[in-house]
This record gives C-alpha cells, sequence and structure tokens, in this order.
C-alpha cells in the first residue's frame, strides 16, 4: 500500500483531518445576504469522499475529466478532493464562460460529466447539443443569481444535494504518484483557442508548502473574491490555506466595494490583487477609516508604480509583489525590499533571464522576453492538453518563454514592461497605462479605467492611440471635459488619452483580467459614449 503524501490533495486532507479535524479553515462569507457557508478539515474531507463515491458510481476512471462550473463556494474545494480522491482530473472553468467557449473546453479536455450551479444551468443548456460526450449534469441548487434553472428544467440533470446526503464512506485513495494530473486550467483565450495546462497533484501539493516564502505566519487569515477556477485563488490562497492550517475567507467573487469591510469583519491579515484590480480599488473615494484595517500585506501581481507608495499609505499596508504563471516561473519582491515598480527575484532554485529575439541576455536596462528554468537538474516541463507543439513552443530551448516583454536593473531586479505584441506604442514613445489609469481612476467621477492602445488614426507602422475606457459613477453626471483637463495636468502629452470610452462595466476574465478584445470590438473613433480631447 502506498504510502501517505502530502503533495498529494486526498493524502494532505487526510492528515490534516486527523490533526486538526474541528479547524474552520474555509469560511465563504454570506455578503450579509445568507449564512456564511463553514468548512473544517474534517468536513472538507468528510465531503470530498462522497462525492468520490458519485464520481466511482458515475463510472469515472482514473483519468477522466470532469468539468465544473461554479462559483466560490465550499463544494468547489470538495470536488477538487474528490478529484485527487479518485485520480479523475478536474477542469475548472469560469462560471460567466457560455457559448462556443463554453463548448469548446468541454470537449476539448474530453470532460465525460460536470457540475454546476443552478444559475449556470442554462449556459449548459445552451451547448447541450454540441457536447454530445458529456454524460451526465450534477446542478448545486443555491437560489442565487439573476438566472436559475432547476435541475428538472433540462433532461437528464441531477440534484448535487443527493451526493451530499449520503452516508460518509472513506475511499480508497486512487492517485498512484503526486505526478498524477490533478486539474486542467484552460489560458484565457484572449489570442486564440484557449490552452489546457495541466496541473499535476504536485504542483498544488509543493505550493500548499510555500506560504512562509511569501511572507504568510501561522496567525494569518488570508481572503480572496478571486475565482477559484482560476489559478491565484486556488494556488496564493486556498494551498497556502489548507497548507498551513490558515483560516481562509472567501466571497462567491470579487467586490471593491465591501472589500476592506470584509477583512474587518473576519480579520483578514492579507488578500490578493491583480493588475487592473489595484487600480480599480485605490480609485474609490477616500474614507476616514481607509488605513484602519488589520491587513498586513497586499499580495500583488501588478501593482502599478505609480499608486505604489500611496497605496501602502493611503490603507495602511504593505505591498508584496509577485510574479507568475500557472505554466510556471516565478519571483517574488517582498515588503519593503527593492525598488518600488519591480516584481522582484527568482527563488534560489530557478535560473531567470531577459532575452532578446536571438536568445541573447539583454544587458540591464534593456526589454526583452523575460525566459526561466529550475537549476536544481530537473528539465523544465508544461505540457497543454492535447496540444504537444504549444507544449514544445512554450519550453524551445529548455527554458519556459514567458511571452512577457520585461528588463531587469544593475542590482538584478525584474520589471514588467508589457505583454509581447500589446505594448502601447504613441508618438515614439512606450506609454506606461498605470500612470494614465491613476490619472483617470483618481478623478472623483471614475469609478473604474482600463487604459489600451488601437491602431493610431495616423496609419503610422507600430502606432497606436491611447483609449481609456472608464465606468463613471454616475453616466448622467460624467463630464468628459474635466477628465481630460486632469490627464493634462497630471500626464505628459504623449500619455493623455486620445479617447475616453464610457462603458457600463469593464470585461473581465475569471481573475480580474480586463478583457481588451471585448473594448476593441465596441469601440469607433465616433461611436456613441467615445469622447476626444
Amino acid at each position: 500500500m502506498r504510502e501517505r503524501d502530502d503533495t498529494i490533495l486526498a493524502d494532505l486532507m487526510a492528515i490534516r483531518a486527523e490533526e486538526k479535524p474541528d479547524l474552520d479553515v474555509v469560511t465563504f462569507e454570506g455578503a450579509g445576504v445568507r449564512r456564511d457557508e463553514v468548512r473544517t478539515y474534517a468536513e472538507l474531507f468528510e465531503n470530498g469522499n462522497r462525492i468520490a463515491v458519485d464520481l466511482i458510481a458515475k463510472g469515472m476512471k482514473p483519468g477522466d475529466r470532469f468539468a465544473i462550473l461554479i462559483q466560490n463556494h465550499p463544494e468547489f474545494i470538495e470536488m477538487m478532493i474528490a478529484a485527487s480522491i479518485t485520480a479523475c482530473v478536474f477542469v475548472p472553468i469560469d462560471p460567466r464562460t457560455r457559448g462556443e467557449k463554453l463548448a469548446y473546453t468541454i470537449n476539448n479536455s474530453s470532460s465525460k460529466g460536470i457540475y454546476c450551479a443552478d444559475y449556470s444551468l442554462a449556459q449548459v443548456a445552451e451547448i447541450r447539443d454540441k457536447v454530445p460526450d458529456l454524460k451526465w449534469i450534477s446542478v448545486l441548487e443555491t437560489g442565487e443569481g439573476k438566472s436559475q434553472m432547476a435541475t428538472g428544467d433540462v433532461p437528464g440533470t441531477e440534484n448535487f444535494a443527493a451526493v451530499m446526503d449520503a452516508a460518509f464512506n472513506v475511499v480508497d485513495v486512487r492517485v498512484k504518484s503526486p505526478r498524477d494530473m490533478l486539474q486542467i486550467i484552460y489560458t484565457s483565450g484572449t489570442t486564440g483557442d484557449p490552452k489546457g495546462v495541466v496541473l499535476p497533484n504536485e504542483r498544488f501539493g509543493m505550493i500548499a508548502k510555500m506560504g512562509p516564502w511569501i511572507g504568510l505566519t501561522p496567525g494569518d487569515r488570508p481572503y480572496t473574491g478571486l475565482s477559484l477556477t482560476h489559478g491565484n485563488a486556488q494556488m496564493l490562497t486556498l494551498a497556502f490555506a489548507l497548507g498551513m492550517g490558515l483560516r481562509a475567507v472567501f466571497s462567491r467573487k470579487f467586490t471593491k466595494s465591501r472589500l476592506w469591510d470584509i477583512c474587518r469583519q473576519y480579520g483578514c491579515t492579507t488578500f490578493n490583487l491583480l493588475g487592473g484590480m489595484s487600480t480599480a480599488v485605490y480609485s474609490d473615494p477616500e474614507k476616514a477609516n481607509d488605513g484602519d484595517n488589520p491587513v498586513r500585506f497586499v499580495l500583488s501581481a501588478g501593482m502599478p508604480a505609480s499608486i505604489w507608495e500611496s497605496f501602502e499609505k493611503r490603507f495602511n499596508t504593505s505591498i508584496v509583489e509577485l510574479y507568475g504563471a500557472v505554466e510556471g516561473g516565478l519571483a517574488i519582491k517582498p515588503a519593503g525590499v527593492g525598488p518600488i515598480g519591480s516584481f522582484g527575484k527568482p527563488p534560489q532554485t530557478t535560473d531567470m533571464m531577459i532575452v532578446d529575439e536571438d536568445g541573447n541576455e539583454c544587458p540591464p536596462g534593456v526589454p526583452g522576453e523575460l525566459i526561466s528554468r529550475p537549476n536544481t537538474g530537473e528539465d523544465i516541463t508544461v505540457e497543454y492538453f492535447n496540444n504537444p507543439d504549444a507544449s514544445a513552443k512554450k519550453i524551445a530551448g529548455g527554458w519556459l518563454r514567458s511571452g512577457d516583454i520585461c528588463h531587469q536593473d544593475k542590482d538584478g531586479w525584474f520589471f514588467f514592461d508589457y505583454r509581447a505584441g500589446g505594448g502601447i506604442r504613441h508618438n515614439g514613445e512606450f506609454i506606461n497605462p498605470g500612470f494614465v489609469e491613476r490619472a483617470v481612476g483618481e478623478h472623483p467621477q471614475v469609478d473604474d479605467v482600463f487604459v489600451y492602445g488601437v491602431p493610431a488614426a495616423s496609419g503610422a507602422p507600430g502606432e497606436k492611440d491611447v483609449v481609456a475606457a472608464l465606468v463613471p459613477i454616475d453616466v448622467n453626471n460624467f463630464d468628459p471635459a474635466s477628465v481630460f483637463a486632469r490627464c493634462r495636468v497630471e500626464l505628459e502629452s504623449s500619455f493623455i488619452p486620445s479617447y475616453l470610452q464610457v462603458v457600463t462595466e469593464i470585461p473581465k476574465t475569471a481573475s480580474e483580467k480586463p478583457q481588451e478584445r471585448f473594448l476593441l470590438d465596441a469601440f469607433t473613433p465616433d461611436g456613441e459614449g467615445i469622447y476626444t480631447g
């Protein structure tokens, strides 16, 4: 019989359920409209086994895939545990996904079944005839959300509640090795069809041991509203909590309006922010109690240098900046160490450098592609599900190719510049969107902002005009001229937006990453809601 290995999620939960059965390790806050949903280690372990029984009863064999299409619920974690117990593979899907993208993800992963919620069942029903290999649909009835369908509304569906009502029995763990596949996380697909990144049990298990490396201590209480369908919430909140026994708090989804109040209510000492989320949080009107909160540090990925120090001062906290991708590559800038704006340095086990198009290392200050590899002897590996060509391209030459254009200073600190092919070159200068987003976001009439580029009206090759897509606090009393006036005071002339694009919301992925393509689709220079200075 295989010995337990805490880098396997099923084993980790069995160990913790014996050591700390009554620790309330995860709380899904009720948002003031429902009771908090709390799970102890013992409850997670028991419910994970109940779902494992269900998967086996459905005929799911080791290596078979099933999809999860729900928001942040405790059942999501229990489904993850069940996948590890049964050696099945879960495919997390942003619960807002619908249509062709949803069908593509289910078909590409060859998922045999899906756990969805009543508020996402209609999306599954819409594409049911396009996913012929989907054998079962199990519905978590929540009564939440604007659009709900009951289990009986779609033929062939079943009520997930029956799974949780079943008697508890421990299922023999079918995973044989930490390298057995645990999940397939799909990329956002902004430049083509989404690619499924294959992640083994050991990836989650090893991340679970890294909490102290980013500064977490046994008394910390992490919080996130990021979706568990994305690697950030899974790896940087859930894994740390389960691995260290930290009492994590989750929201159904991210809400900047309640962020600080949640942290105060539950005593949360850290939370995660990605990219434009930082600007959105900072653009909220200042409050007298902004600095009165228990947050020791914010774990950020993409904090704009333009607001970094002001953010720390206003909210009486520190920024720990982290760089990483679901495929790999990792760097960290601890709080108070290194230059503002840097995403840090890699751990000692990783080589990282900047190279030009010919693969030559760039000198300090010169932008190029960021690449990395382990320096501990093993080869770098990345597997895109059923896509060997993309897998090989990602690790060409034995290095993980990030696709990110970055630079390094003379002291070895790394800085992000832009995604390859995504820079904004305007009037011969590369524009830092963070400076523009700060100027626009601090305007008292603006609730959220995202800056991107469109092909220049001049037609100059490689040039782009700057667009500030923004959400007004009150669209009926929005004054675009005052926004342009502020930009002329705060920004260099080449940074001033060419256009303001007024929208009701910034479209975002499950990781709160703005989806530029939808804004581009809606943009026309003389269209409704488009203003020029």
